[in-house]
């Protein structure tokens, strides 16, 4: 087994400058730590990762007894039922990319969310066995495990198969949401869930999984054999007949991760690696930063009039591109070439008026000749050997399909509405598709995961990612500027508040503390229209700092934490 370090991680116009920023109500004290360092969305799976690492493990070995524990105890996104993807750095410099996205059933087509009059069926591709992609989690690490794993397989399963069996005590976040969908989950798991009970959920209570711990059991005695086949696969294809669903044996049999070229760019001397087509974070990233490269947001300030005006900008045309160019490249040609260059994005923005707001229905996708709820999950990871790992995976809604596998305990992914269901028509997160992003057989659904690596001077400077459905890709920019521009630390950068807009529909959603109400009155006067809403993301970030500790922040808006030695 390959055994070398590695980095892995699984993202001119005349403007009156105001400097006025948001007060920022941050936690602004990042933990450091001095050899290891572990993010992730639940406290239990940040110690697990850690005790993996203790035991000798690598940061693959950390990232495979995560992802599994994440499974266990963060099962609104965590998963052995989706999918994700991970970007790779060796210490060498050498960059890979593995991608395990569910992928659309053999017997997936373009039209089968859609009623006899062509009209979108409501819910369809979102709750219910039909929402289901075949699953790409498991191959994924054990892909990952076989290609760079240091410690035995079944070690690094054990820590979630105890959590699963032993149970667990939910927190006061988890508490409230299995109480909010326990309705949906008693209306689509009519025989019974491990998250269903008479009475309602309170923080502390134990969450013992004895199906799952089986099913995870199976994988760390047989790999990927224990899942993609033997009972868990009958379980998985009987789940499948008791609902209408349609991954069969063939499916499950068949799908394969791949290993993919990173996506580069460059933004103010720090090179950006990112994930490649089907997901559209890497182009997107790449892109939003080359287009306001050409700006002084450093001195404008954190999110001054000016700033968001460009940022604001140059996201309703990155989003406008990506409905009509990405989908899965084992499908299509993708112009990755021309949405990254550099000279494109800078040109491109430097012809819009910032006095006042573009039109998104006057905004179209560029022309080249030849042509995720948010309940995602994202962790880092780095070990005491230099190696390192982020990871984002997901169900895409929160709680996936809301359909767990009878007997086999674990929620199936809705990622089919990530599919352009119908050219035109908005998914959940309000996205819009085109052709590119069609329902094939065997064809991926085009994601907006964006885990992200940068490099200064040549040597890796920041791990980050996060959740966040649609808003993944805004986050990850918005971060990567808070520390490069901005001058945040780890903690700093994920603990501030974040904007978004995604083109259609032409809005700047805004947390509570986002842009300060002068601002946003000026902008309200230019034309734009504010939007508040809840958290936007759970950022994870680990900067590795100039005297080569490792500086983390973990998002406080929900149970996330940072660990380490």
């Amino acid at each position: 087994m390959k055994k070398s370090k590695f980095y892995l991680f699984i993202i001119t116009a005349a403007l009156s400058v105001q400097s006025c920023t948001v007060s920022l109500e941050l936690d602004k004290k990042a933990k450091t730590f001095n050899k290891a360092a572990v993010v992730t969305a639940h406290p239990l799976a940040s110690k697990v990762g850690v005790d993996i690492l203790k035991m000798g493990g690598n940061a693959i070995d950390a990232a495979v007894a995560v992802q599994f524990a994440l499974a266990v105890v963060y099962p609104n996104a965590g998963n052995i039922g989706g999918g994700g993807f991970m970007v790779y750095r060796s210490s060498k410099g050498e960059i890979n990319a593995l991608d395990f996205r569910e992928k659309s059933p053999e017997k997936g087509h373009a039209n089968m969310y859609l009623d006899k009059q062509g009209n979108v069926i409501e819910d369809l591709s979102v709750y219910g066995h039909l929402s289901a992609g075949v699953p790409g989690s498991v191959d994924g690490m054990v892909e990952a495990h076989k290609k760079y794993g240091k410690l035995d397989w079944k070690t690094l399963l054990n820590p979630a198969i105890a959590l699963a069996e032993k149970g667990f005590p939910i927190t006061k976040q988890q508490a409230e949401e299995f109480n909010e969908y326990k309705e949906s989950f008693q209306k689509y798991n009519p025989s019974g869930a491990p998250i269903l009970k008479t009475t309602s959920w309170k923080k502390g209570d134990l969450f013992q999984q004895q199906e799952l711990a089986n099913t995870i059991r199976r994988i760390a005695d047989h790999g990927r054999d224990g899942f993609y086949k033997g009972i868990t696969a009958d379980l998985i294809v009987k789940e499948m007949h008791k609902g209408n669903g349609i991954i069969s044996y063939n499916d499950l049999e068949n799908y394969k991760a791949v290993w993919r070229q990173p996506v580069t760019g460059y933004y103010r001397g720090h090179k950006i690696i990112c994930m490649a087509p089907p997901s559209s974070g890497g182009p997107a990233l790449v892109a939003l930063l080359q287009s306001v490269a050409q700006y002084p947001l450093g001195k404008w300030g954190f999110q001054s009039d000016s700033a968001v005006r460009v940022m604001v900008e140059a996201e309703r045309r990155i989003y406008a591109d990506r409905a009509k160019y990405l989908g899965d490249p084992d499908f299509i040609r993708i112009p990755v070439k021309e949405l990254t260059d550099s000279i494109f994005n800078s040109e491109r923005l430097k012809t819009v008026n910032l006095t006042k707001a573009t039109v998104s229905s006057d905004v179209k996708a560029a022309k080249f000749p030849g042509y995720e709820s948010e309940e995602t999950t994202h962790f880092n990871i780095v070990d005491s050997e230099g190696n390192a790992v982020s990871i984002t995976t997901t169900l895409n809604n929160s709680y996936g399909s809301r359909v767990f596998v009878s007997g086999a305990g674990f929620i199936l992914n809705d990622e089919m509405d990530d599919f352009s269901v119908k050219p035109g028509v908005p998914n959940i997160y309000g996205l819009v598709g085109g052709k590119a992003n069609a329902i094939e057989p065997n064809k991926r659904m085009l994601s907006s995961m964006t885990p992200t690596i940068v490099e200064k001077d040549g040597k890796l400077f920041m791990v980050v990612g996060t959740p966040g459905g649609s808003t993944i890709m805004t986050s990850v920019f918005q971060t990567i500027v808070n520390v490069i521009d901005y001058q945040q630390n780890a903690q700093q950068s994920v603990s501030s508040p974040r904007f978004h807009h995604q083109w259609l529909p032409d809005q700047i959603d805004v947390e509570k503390n986002a842009i300060t109400p002068k601002v946003r009155k000026s902008l309200e006067n230019a034309g734009y229209k504010i939007s508040p809403r809840g958290n936007i993301g759970r950022v994870e970030n680990i900067i590795i700092l100039s005297n080569g500790k490792l500086q983390t922040g973990a998002d406080p808006r929900g149970d996330d934490t940072a660990s380490g030695f």
